[in-house]
């Protein structure tokens, strides 16, 4: 049986989310039990077993999570590992699409890139196993369970997973629960993981004459506020609004950071459907339809941009889920607790930043995180929008200034924005500075600038906002160079500039609009 979200992160505290953890943990079993006993006598421990590193023994206590040496204890229980033979197992759960499609593509690219075969055994229609083997002798085994991101997290934080699969970002909640169970800070860098991009683009029936949408129209539609396309200037038509799986971690985040996030609730009205397949042929066969799709399955639909009251507009495209200039731009995450891993782990995380990490990524169909340049003639259009919305603060010498100095730089995808409020990265910007810094500790900016260039809203005042601008940049190359040593650097040059809010992107009267013009982009000498 799926659980949704809603059921049980809604209402629910961290304290009560942590009580059916671990109620959920106990229910699993005394097969998952296991005693150790020290070598001298001097300790004993009992509790539920966690994890093996191939070399240290986890097991959950009634005092919290215990581990030790594997070789200074006795092992009593069905699930002791070997000491001899030992295969590490890694064990995977959550989304469907990352489960059936971009996690085991990922695990073949890895295997090959150690030499490694591997063989696909399928348990039922919600588990199976890649074997990583060399010359017949298993190396390591990745263990999936497909579910959904809800169920990803409830595996996760009762310690019956190793590695969560989301199509979201971790909520405050879970973020709480997961740190009350002892895993450490999931939303942190270290415990987040990034490996590819999708979007949730809204979408219609190909023959619809709709133009494009706003955020805000969009959450009226989905809050039942507008249930006609005559009240949108379309035709006498009563809207039917199509949505995916409540358990759907994308459509999660519509949910989130669309409809609640403008005050509003989800219309009661709304037809869920379980797959993406199932929302494209219902769009597609409505003629008053209107879907969320991921932007990697349209199916039949025609997507539309979303624009907002200035005029601008954004479209799902390569380029703008990468510098996440489109508003529902969708990391896809792995979280991981914050305890010892098998080092075959480690190698895997650190290949998923490698360069043939990032085509298993495209080849899968999904965006991956590889920066790529933008041609000039968008920065053209950039630059008349800059002109047309300049207001009294922004002076023609100081535009004059921008265009000198960026038209004999190539923009990269690369961007970075910071949390709302906040002076923290979010997830995907820190995703962006690791995969900037592998890049750059790999050699291929050598001999070449990166110029990190800020830009902000257009509240406040243009002095401030120009002098916060650049800050924001330096704050970005300071992180840059905490990653990356001084010798890994090579004889890569770092420069900053801030233009404030000679740049905007969106309008400032919208959350996304002020979200999208607050950014710090990277800029490379031709």
């Amino acid at each position: 049986m799926t659980r949704s979200e809603s059921q049980f992160f809604g209402p629910l505290k961290p304290g009560l989310l942590l009580g059916f953890w671990l109620f959920f943990c106990a229910s699993m079993g005394s097969a998952q039990n296991v005693s150790l006993q020290s070598n001298d006598g001097g300790l004993a421990v009992s509790g539920r077993y966690i994890s093996f590193d191939g070399e240290f023994i986890q097991v959950e206590t009634e005092h919290g999570p215990a581990t030790l040496r594997y070789s200074t204890v006795a092992c009593l229980g069905e699930i002791c590992p070997p000491i001899e033979g030992y295969i590490p197992e890694i064990r995977l759960s959550g989304a469907r699409r990352l489960a059936e499609v971009l996690l085991p593509a990922l695990v073949r690219g890895f295997a090959r890139s150690k030499g490694l075969q591997v063989t696909l055994q399928d348990q039922d229609n919600t588990h199976f196993v890649q074997t990583l083997s060399h010359s017949g002798t298993p190396k390591a085994r990745f263990s999936y369970r497909i579910t959904t991101t809800d169920e990803g997290f409830f595996d996760l934080i009762a310690q019956n997973s190793d590695i969560g699969m989301s199509m979201r970002e971790i909520r405050r909640s879970e973020v709480a629960a997961g740190k009350d169970a002892g895993l450490g800070q999931l939303d942190s860098a270290a415990q987040a993981r990034i490996i590819g991009l999708d979007a949730l683009v809204p979408v219609v029936p190909v023959q619809s004459n709709l133009a494009g949408i706003s955020l805000t129209d969009l959450a009226r539609i989905y809050a039942g506020e507008v249930t006609n396309w005559a009240e949108l200037g379309g035709a006498d038509l009563s809207i039917s609004s199509q949505l995916g799986a409540a358990t759907d971690g994308e459509f999660q985040r519509f949910v989130d950071q669309v409809v609640l996030a403008s005050g509003r609730d989800l219309s009661e009205n709304v037809n869920r459907l379980e797959t993406t397949s199932e929302v494209a042929q219902a769009v597609a066969s409505d003629p008053a339809a209107i879907g969320m799709l991921p932007f990697t399955a349209l199916g039949n639909t025609r997507d539309i941009p979303i624009f907002d009251s200035c005029g601008f507009q954004s479209s799902p495209s390569l380029t703008t889920l990468k510098t996440e200039d489109y508003p529902l731009t969708a990391p896809l995450f792995l979280y991981l607790p914050s305890r010892r891993a098998h080092p075959i782990v480690g190698e895997f995380l650190v290949w998923l930043r490698s360069p043939q990490a990032q085509l298993v990524v495209r080849r899968a169909k999904f965006v991956d995180q590889g920066a790529v340049p933008i041609p000039m003639d968008d920065q053209g259009n950039r630059f008349v929008n800059a002109i047309l919305t300049a207001g009294e603060d922004i002076s023609l010498d100081e535009l004059k200034r921008m265009v000198t100095a960026l038209s004999t730089r190539v923009r990269m995808s690369t961007s970075f924005r910071f949390e709302d409020g906040a002076t923290r990265l979010d997830a995907q910007s820190r995703a962006n500075l690791f995969t900037l810094a592998q890049a750059i500790s790999d050699g291929q900016y050598d001999g070449r600038t990166l110029t990190l260039v800020g830009f902000s809203d257009g509240r406040g005042n243009a002095n401030t906002n120009r002098n916060l601008s650049k800050t924001r940049a330096e704050t970005v190359v300071n992180e840059l160079k905490r990653i990356i040593s001084a010798t890994a650097a090579g004889d890569v040059m770092f420069e900053v500039e801030g233009f404030g809010e000679a740049l905007p992107m969106g309008c400032d009267d919208t959350k996304w609009g002020r979200q999208t013009n607050r950014r710090v982009e990277l800029w490379i000498d031709p």
